[in-house]
């Protein structure tokens, strides 16, 4: 199955849940999924988290998950947000779930400045999770990264029951703004190849694009955020930039008792 990753499109309600529009989105836009991908083994990501709006996530620690601020409405007390962790299977009689308690979606967030993260604090702890590290430097921004999701695996397509993997090449960003002249480049990362075929789609919004350290264990280099349409040629992800918001991140989840 191919696995494409597209963002969310402009005028796209997830849920109930209102998707901000990116700057590039135009009426009829697909959203984020893995397209041109293929399934994950089970414990091969254990950190994913599959968000009740219809987005991803990452587990940051036991009782938050870092996701896309486009994918929640505001910051504040809400009780409404299913977090599904540990399987590759959403139907997996082996699933755990917990129920949010509060979202903070990061206040200097917009269309035009960028910075779309948002932290999900869960009604109780996932003890014992496995939390994703976030790259603090741009150390790991380079090279080909992994996206993951179950979002559509063909624009327009259904979202999936199964996690889907693929790999992305690292897209600079004056080759980025061909493709997106508004791209915020202190705050945002694009991966994705000029010929397409591959890239997250709707549903994957939200999610992390990983990279590997030296030691080999997995690292956030990105929040999947947006782009056009799913996997078209000349056409790019583009993901926040987690090494430019890991500061912030991190200030913020430690008042939530990360």
């Amino acid at each position: 199955m191919a696995l494409a990753v597209t963002t969310i499109a402009a005028a796209a309600t997830l849920a109930g849940q209102a998707v901000a529009a990116p700057p590039s989105s135009t009426p009829g836009e697909a959203h984020p999924q893995v397209v041109g991908g293929t399934r994950a083994a089970q414990g091969e990501f254990p950190f994913i988290v599959r968000l009740s709006m219809g987005c991803g996530g990452a587990m940051y620690a036991d009782n938050l998950v870092l996701t896309a601020a486009h994918c929640v409405n505001g910051t504040g007390n809400n009780s409404g947000i299913t977090a599904t962790y540990g399987v590759v299977d959403l139907q997996s009689s082996s699933r755990v779930t917990r129920t949010s308690k509060y979202v903070y979606r990061n206040p200097g967030y917009s269309t035009s400045t960028g910075g779309d993260w948002a932290l999900i604090q869960l009604s109780s702890p996932i003890t014992g999770s496995t939390h994703l590290p976030l790259a603090t430097s741009t150390a790991y921004d380079s090279g080909t990264f992994t996206i993951l999701g179950w979002g559509a695996a063909s624009e327009g397509g259904p979202q999936q029951r199964y996690l889907l993997k693929a790999q992305v090449p690292f897209v600079s960003d004056s080759s980025c703004k061909t493709a997106y002249p508004a791209l915020k480049s202190a705050v945002e990362i694009c991966a994705g190849y000029q010929q397409g075929g591959t890239d997250t789609c709707q549903g994957d919004s939200g999610g992390p694009m990983i990279n590997k350290d030296s030691a080999g264990r997995w690292v956030q280099v990105g929040i999947v955020s947006y782009g056009q349409g799913c996997a078209r040629a000349g056409y790019p992800g583009v993901y926040g930039q987690v090494s430019a918001l890991s500061a912030a991140i991190a200030a913020k989840a430690r008042e939530l008792g990360a």
